[in-house]
């Protein structure tokens, strides 16, 4: 035999072998990621906290391969963007686009959204998705000491400590406010959470069909359900005793939402976020936005308990997060959303110090008769507080916030729409910055005390002498 002629033959199958293997590991990864399934294999590194539940959806965020910074900005903003906007931010875009503030872009350009949170990063990612040094505030604030002789030598490691400041919204922590508020009590004396107020103003929601199903109390009988449907005894008996009936809502608002023209769509036995929409698509908009509701805001199966970075009860594993999932189809009772639905997924300490706490002793009082109406304190009174908010250019309205995501991180953005409607800013501040307390859902007093209303009274002396002088 040649031993040329062999040694081709073995080189030949050497590439061959090459051939055959790198043929295999393109196609098991183009399976791999045309069936949605195991897309972490292409990440560079794991997702933060506030994305890991679109980590089968890279297109979710990368829209364009080759569009860059530009794209992914445009993305922060559509999910992000009214949260940049005053009075909710502190540090808004337009503030950087003012000439007077372009020297500040230097060091770091604050203007994109990726130049402080990049994804994929989990050795430099802190909380908050922040991938910035803590000493980030020195680059504008170095001068701070001239401005305020109470923060003189403090090191800039500490701003974005809790009960400090907030980099967004800082609206509860900012001198002015600690001054105005620095003397409440520890418990106010009207202990009430905001009145929902749909009702009274429903007819002035555009959205709401209020020709089609005028706010009349409607009874079994008046069920207005296809021919072709037959309803499920119990469903009929939910909806019937629903606040739905009561406000004249029948079923095919939610089974059969009519178009533009009112003429209503075919019948859906399982309407999803379409039927909720039709009235409610302020809190629909809001629920995809917070990690619940992102995935269905992004069309990929809902969320599930599975996914989740938080430890869950076991029975919950295989449930799914829509709306019906805390609302009950037909009987859509508000009460049972606003703490049994929490819990019977929510397995952290928090959550499992909930009913031996004082809140759930007011929740309970309220809705046995002896406490008084609004006096409650829920997980969704926390959590999805109600506030009030421009939804449309002529109308505000107090709504249920169901991003559960917007007041959640920093904590110290529940201040004002959820502690002080029952609390002074002394305690609320402590309460929120007390580790120990959070965990054991606030049994006992803040601790350790934090000196941001004592640096504000300071700083709020000096003023005033320098005023007198």
């Amino acid at each position: 035999m040649n031993p040329v002629f062999g040694k081709e033959q073995g080189v030949a199958a050497v590439w061959l072998m090459w051939l055959v293997a790198s043929s295999a590991l393109c196609g098991s990864l183009a399976v791999a990621f045309y069936s949605d399934n195991d897309r972490e294999l292409f990440m560079p590194g794991p997702l933060s906290a506030g994305h890991h539940q679109l980590a089968d959806s890279c297109e979710s965020c990368h829209r364009d391969a080759f569009g860059g910074g530009p794209v992914l900005q445009q993305l922060c903003i559509e999910c992000h963007g009214d949260d940049r906007k005053k009075p909710f931010d502190s540090h808004p875009i337009a503030k950087f686009k003012d000439p007077r503030n372009a020297d500040r872009l230097e060091k770091i350009n604050v203007t994109l959204c990726v130049s402080c949170h990049t994804e994929h990063r989990p050795e430099i990612t802190a909380k908050n998705g922040l991938t910035q040094p803590r000493d980030v505030c020195f680059h504008c604030h170095q001068d701070i000491a001239e401005e305020r002789p109470s923060h003189t030598g403090m090191p800039f490691i500490d701003c974005t400590t809790s009960g400090c400041h907030n980099y967004h919204d800082n609206r509860a922590l900012y001198t002015d406010f600690l001054v105005k508020h620095m003397d409440q009590p520890d418990y106010l004396q009207e202990l009430l959470v905001p009145e929902r107020d749909f009702i009274s103003v429903i007819d002035q929601i555009m959205e709401y069909p209020v020709d089609q199903y005028p706010v009349a109390r409607l009874e079994a009988d008046d069920s207005d359900e296809p021919d072709s449907v037959t309803l499920d005894p119990a469903q009929l008996a939910d909806w019937s005793a629903s606040s739905h009936a009561r406000a004249g809502v029948n079923c095919s608002a939610c089974h059969q939402p009519a178009n533009d023209d009112g003429e209503l769509a075919a019948w859906k036995d399982k309407p999803g976020l379409d039927g909720c929409n039709s009235c409610h698509a302020v809190e629909v908009k809001d629920f995809g936005k917070g990690k619940h509701g992102m995935r269905l805001a992004e069309g990929l199966e809902p969320l599930m308990p599975t996914s989740a970075r938080l430890p869950m009860h076991a029975d919950s594993d295989h449930s799914e997060l829509t709306c019906n999932s805390c609302h009950g189809a037909h009987l859509y009772d508000t009460q049972q959303a606003a703490v049994e639905a929490c819990l019977g997924c929510h397995k952290d300490d928090h959550s499992l110090a909930y009913k031996a706490s004082s809140h759930y002793a007011l929740w309970q009082a309220e809705i046995d008769g002896s406490g008084e109406p609004l006096s409650g304190v829920s997980c969704a009174t926390c959590h999805m507080p109600r506030v009030d908010k421009d939804v449309s250019d002529w109308l505000s309205r107090v709504v249920v916030e169901h991003n559960q995501s917007r007041h959640f991180s920093p904590n110290s953005k529940m201040i004002r729409p959820v502690c002080q409607s029952c609390h002074g800013l002394s305690f609320s501040i402590g309460a929120l910055a007390d580790p120990s307390l959070v965990a054991n859902n606030f049994q006992g007093a803040p601790n350790p005390h934090v000196e941001s209303i004592d640096l504000a009274r300071k700083d709020a002396q000096r003023h005033e002498e320098k005023k007198s002088q």
